[in-house]
């Protein structure tokens, strides 16, 4: 069921939650310490409220999930991957503007 709220993943969790949504999920890999992590939180949570139950938005921590970290080989934070129907549909490493993963979701849609 979609979530109408960032939803926190975990190594344990995280591939039951892709592999079982049914529709586009987006997830941030991100870190405390991370400040444009930070910054991208208010954007992330602007769009779930905007695109409500078209889509889900997650978070992992790379520092508590380490194992799901090193399978998608996340060298820099944030690092987006939006998965579609379980893969990866687009990732990117940085800081995006709104407008960017607006153009993504609209894709995945």
């Amino acid at each position: 069921m979609p979530e109408t709220a960032i939803r926190d993943l975990t190594d344990e969790d995280f591939n039951d939650v892709i592999e079982g949504s049914k529709v586009p999920i987006l997830v941030d890999f991100w870190a405390n310490w991370c400040t444009p992590c930070k910054t991208l939180l208010p954007v992330l949570e602007e769009l779930i409220e905007e695109y409500g139950d078209t889509i889900s938005i997650a978070k992992i921590n790379v520092d508590d999930a380490p194992k799901t970290a090193g399978q998608y080989k996340i060298m820099s934070i944030p690092t987006l991957i939006l998965f579609k129907d379980g893969k990866v549909f687009e990732q990117a490493v940085g800081m995006r503007p709104k407008s960017f993963l607006k153009r993504w979701l609209k894709a995945a849609l």
